[in-house]
């Protein structure tokens, strides 16, 4: 496990522990800023999905945990926030693929 994952791995438990307790827009803007900094590190999607994982397994393995459905529900909502940016930055990719495969409206077809 490279040092980035490590350090994503340990800030993502902390992060969704406290969106789970508290669950308001500091905590889940909170989860953006992990994704942001994974995506900058150079975090993999794989070990991100990996990471999440684990980390919603040890919360539902809690014995004096919340209802699993509850913490599910927020695992999506935490997942979710993460991915933001690398959803954007696939997005971003996609738009400067699409002009350049879009026809020139200028240049008329032989």
């Amino acid at each position: 496990m490279s040092a980035a994952v490590a350090r994503l791995r340990q800030s993502y438990g902390v992060g969704f522990l406290r969106y789970l307790s508290r669950r308001d827009e500091l905590t889940l803007h909170a989860g953006y800023e992990l994704g942001r900094g994974g995506l900058a590190a150079g975090v993999s999607l794989l070990d991100l999905v990996q990471i999440h994982h684990a980390v919603l397994v040890d919360a539902l393995n809690d014995p004096g945990g919340a209802d699993p459905g509850d913490i599910a529900d927020a695992a999506a909502a935490f997942l979710a926030e993460v991915l933001a940016p690398f959803e954007m930055s696939h997005r971003a990719v996609l738009d400067r693929v699409g002009a350049r495969a879009a026809p020139n409206p200028r240049r008329r077809p032989s």
